[in-house]
């Protein structure tokens, strides 16, 4: 693994590779004593609750976080194939000290991870993180006797999450036909028993997961077979989860996808109704469609965009206390009801829309109109010097007064690998490929390496 072990959104990478059975004991062990150290074990013995996709790897680092955490003395609680939402819920309703969900979330299914929630499940902050890499492997007293930690299976799990997710809702969803494309994945069991239990007809796709085909031409990610799905069936939606179902995208009944930033459109406008939009403010990143933007701005809602990152998402919510943040890929917060995104949250809450106005997805989603959108990834580049070429500043300024206010040009520096990405928005595809061409061999000439 890189010296730097945690990522945006914990420990990543080829299982039984980077991912080894080892790292996972020693994570888990220095997990433990940094949240023993805080004081938030202080006077019970600690508990934990894990859970995992439906990866086959899922099974020895699952073995392997549960003997890390009992050999420190913590009692574990095996939560089986449960959507990351579905750990965070219950991290806080069972009052867990810690919760650790093993997935890779959309990665291809050779790959596993590490996430591990706080007290409520919340994400750990950076501070943690660092410290528990800098604990890995560190001498520590180890409990015997009746001191180490046991281990038993919490066989209600899939009950009370679906049960918690259907309680957010106000109304059944009766009539409504919908097909849920579970991706082989975390919410193969989840995913159809919450909205059928809601009272939709619900047709599951991809809903055997066997080890190896988790996202496999399936789920958020591909959704081909969902639209085909939908429009054989002649359901009025269709929505597509991924691994771990944390995220939501969706179809309408002719079959045209509808992307996060249209189902954020949705939802903010749904809560503002309702008047549970805290300060009628979303929260979005910097990626969220202009036409996103221009529309709640039609309506009367203020956006807040962060950098690009569902965990910058959830600090602006959490900073400015709002209700609803999320971004295009479908990854969508709803804090009144969960600590991180939830796509069977989000299809329950797009359902209730759907059902409480009578209207269909696709006349709810026409709230926005989605300009065309082109990124181009430049590779071999020094990104340090993105923001401060004269040259590469002009050739932007000079597209943004091209495009005005019909269009948006974004330079942004990749996080992790050598690369910047240019992404232009503009009234045509043909206007903002020709923008994000010129753009990208400024991006060339001024900063390869």
């Amino acid at each position: 693994m890189p010296q730097k072990l945690f990522g945006t959104d914990g420990v990543r990478g080829l299982a039984n590779g980077q991912l080894t059975a080892e790292l996972a004991l020693d994570l888990s062990v220095a997990a433990a004593h940094v949240l023993a150290d805080r004081g938030e074990f202080a006077g019970h013995r600690p508990v934990a609750v894990v859970g995992r996709d439906t990866r086959i790897s899922g099974q020895f680092l699952e073995a392997a976080v549960v003997a890390g955490l009992a050999s420190a003395g913590v009692d574990v609680l095996l939560l089986g194939v449960l959507p990351t939402p579905g750990v965070a819920y219950l991290t806080g309703a069972l009052e867990a000290d810690l919760g650790v969900m093993l997935s890779a979330s959309h990665n291809p299914m050779p790959d596993n991870g590490i996430k591990f929630l706080a007290r409520g499940g919340v994400k750990l902050d950076d501070a943690i993180e660092n410290a528990i890499e800098q604990r890995l492997g560190e001498p520590w007293d180890r409990p015997t006797g009746g001191d180490v930690g046991r281990v038993s299976t919490y066989d209600a799990a899939v009950d009370d999450y679906c049960a918690h997710l259907v309680r957010t809702t106000t109304r059944p969803l009766t009539g409504l036909r919908v097909v849920l494309d579970c991706a082989e994945g975390a919410a193969a069991e989840a995913g159809p028993k919450a909205l059928a239990d809601a009272g939709a007809d619900v047709t599951a796709i991809h809903a055997q997961p066997d080890g190896l085909n988790i996202n496999d031409d399936c789920g958020s990610t591909h959704l081909e077979s969902l639209r085909k799905a939908v429009i054989k069936d002649g359901a009025d939606v269709g929505f597509a989860l991924d691994g771990d179902a944390d995220r939501c995208l969706a179809v309408d009944a002719s079959g045209e996808v509808v992307d996060g930033d249209q189902l954020l459109a949705v939802l903010a406008l749904s809560m503002r109704d309702a008047g549970r939009l805290p300060n009628d403010v979303v929260v979005a990143t910097v990626m969220s469609n202009l036409g996103f933007v221009q529309a709640m701005k039609a309506n009367s809602v203020k956006v807040r965009q962060t950098k690009v990152g569902d965990r910058y998402v959830l600090e602006a919510m959490k900073a400015g206390r709002y209700g609803l943040g999320g971004e295009q890929s479908g990854h969508v917060i709803m804090s009144e009801h969960a600590t991180t995104g939830d796509g069977i949250l989000t299809a329950l809450h797009v359902l209730e829309r759907m059902a409480s106005t009578g209207s269909s997805l696709a006349e709810l989603a026409a709230v926005m109109t989605r300009l065309p959108q082109v990124l181009i990834n430049v590779p071999g580049v020094d990104k340090s010097r993105a923001d401060e070429d004269a040259v590469l500043a002009a050739a932007v300024a000079e597209a943004e007064a091209e495009l005005a206010d019909t269009g948006r040009v974004l330079l942004r520096p990749s996080g992790t690998e050598a690369l910047v990405r240019v992404m232009v928005e503009a009234p045509t595809e043909e206007q903002a490929a020709s923008v994000a061409e010129q753009l990208a061999a400024v991006v060339r000439e001024r900063l390869s390496l």
